[in-house]
């Protein structure tokens, strides 16, 4: 199928064959800081069509993928508020730095034949749907991928937590954080050069060790709706797929805390049927 864009370019849907992942429904939380490469601010956009072809491989495989980006690379609400900018106000500009995000990596997408949608959690209508549970499940089942902008909409709730919260509502099966890291160590391997990795970890040990995977209110949500996280690192190519493909990379966070972990329903057709 072929698509219009950009008045003359034809960007062509890719097709997407029957495949056999891991999981179907997958959400990715990026940070703000990822999207940045080996930038301080801004945007890499080589770090972007690497991200972007990642994302293909995933649908190449058969999965749904919803992504929820965050805006550090940009403002980071609570680094402004600490600053002496007002809470609200700091969180507010930094959901908007979300979604300048949120649109480039949809460009990059789309460059690839995915078609892609953004909701916003923040009425923007000239450049991104706004937020409707419904809808985005059906753009997943039509086999859209899904940017989550914007957070959760709410000022004093960061983007891991929105990230969470989007993967309940949607029915998504597993919480892939990509970081700079490799999974969740024992201790800071930049200090500490004992530190191990670890390759399994349950939401409560998280919790009683302070462990920075997410932050408490994002691994609460997490453990009371028995969503798995896989923490690891995005920048190497292969290791997206290699997850897919039930390989152990990363650190795998569960109640269980083993790489069995639970499994969850994905919603059915009847929760969104008739839409567009």
């Amino acid at each position: 199928m072929e698509v219009k864009t950009r008045g003359t370019e034809v960007r062509t849907a890719t097709a997407v064959p029957e495949g056999n992942p891991r999981w179907r429904r997958i959400l990715l939380k990026l940070s703000g800081e990822m999207l940045a490469g080996d930038q301080e601010f801004g945007l890499d956009t080589a770090t972007l069509r690497e991200f972007a072809r990642q994302v293909n491989d995933a649908r190449s495989m058969g999965c749904e993928v919803a992504i929820v980006v965050g805006g550090g690379n940009f403002l980071r609400g609570s680094v402004a508020a600490d600053a002496g900018m007002d809470r609200a106000a700091a969180d507010y500009m930094g959901m908007l730095a979300t979604c300048l995000n949120a649109l480039a990596l949809q460009e990059h997408l789309e460059r690839l034949g995915l078609f892609t949608r953004v909701l916003s959690a923040i009425k923007m209508e000239e450049v991104a749907e706004q937020f409707i549970r419904r809808r985005a499940i059906r753009h997943l089942e039509k086999g859209r991928v899904v940017i989550f902008a914007a957070g959760t909409g709410n000022p004093y709730f960061t983007t891991d937590t929105a990230a969470v919260l989007r993967a309940v509502e949607t029915g998504c099966e597993v919480i892939l954080k990509g970081t700079k890291v490799a999974g969740v160590y024992t201790a800071d391997p930049v200090r500490d050069p004992s530190a191990t990795l670890l390759p399994h970890i349950s939401y409560q040990e998280v919790l009683e060790q302070n462990l920075r995977v997410m932050d408490l209110t994002a691994i609460t949500l997490s453990k009371e709706n028995r969503i798995p996280i896989v923490v690891f690192d995005v920048r190497k190519p292969d290791n997206l797929r290699r997850i897919l493909s039930g390989e152990p990379v990363g650190t795998y966070v569960s109640e269980e805390g083993n790489a069995a972990g639970p499994t969850r329903e994905v919603p059915g057709d009847h929760l969104s049927r008739g839409g567009a």
